[in-house]
C-alpha cells in the first residue's frame, strides 16, 4: 500500500519438489521438505520445512506448519509460518495464523486472528532518549 513494493515469497517457483495434481484428493498427513504445490485436496495436517503453494484450485482443510506460504485458493485450518503468509486476489483464508510477514493481495480474504512473530528490538525505539511503549505507561 505504502512505500516501495516488496517481492513475492522467495522461493524459486520453478523448482517445485512435489505436486498435488487437481484430481487429488488426499487425507491425513503430509510432511514436506522444499516446496509443495497443492492444486487439489487436502484434509489433515501438513508440515513442511520449505513453502507450500495453494493454486486457485486448491482446497485445504488442515493445520499447516511452514516456511512461507502462498495461497491463491480456499485455506481453512491455523497456520504457523516461519516467514510470510501471501494471500493472493483469488485467495480465502479462514483461521489463525502466527507469521513474521503477512500480504493481503486486493481481492484476498482472510477471516481470523494474526499474531504476527516479534523480532529483535522491533519495538525499541531508536532515539536514546525515547521511551519505549512499556516504559511511558509507568
Amino acid at each position: 500500500m505504502f512505500g516501495k513494493k516488496q517481492e513475492s515469497m522467495p522461493a524459486n517457483l520453478d523448482k517445485v519438489d512435489t505436486i498435488i495434481g487437481k484430481s487429488v484428493q488426499i487425507s491425513g498427513s503430509i510432511r514436506a521438505e522444499g516446496i509443495l504445490r497443492i492444486e487439489g485436496k487436502v484434509e489433515g495436517e501438513i508440515q513442511s520445512s520449505g513453502d507450500v503453494i495453494i493454486t486457485e484450485s486448491g482446497v485445504v482443510k488442515s493445520d499447516m506448519k511452514a516456511r512461507n506460504a502462498v495461497i491463491a485458493g480456499t485455506y481453512n485450518g491455523n497456520l504457523a509460518l516461519e516467514g510470510k503468509l501471501e494471500i493472493r486476489a483469488t485467495g480465502k483464508v479462514e483461521g489463525d495464523v502466527k507469521v513474521d510477514g503477512f500480504v493481503v493481495e486486493d481481492g484476498g480474504a482472510f477471516d481470523g486472528k494474526c499474531e504476527m512473530l516479534k523480532k529483535e528490538n522491533t519495538l525499541r525505539p531508536k532515539n536514546k532518549d525515547a521511551k519505549t511503549l512499556e516504559e511511558s505507561s509507568t
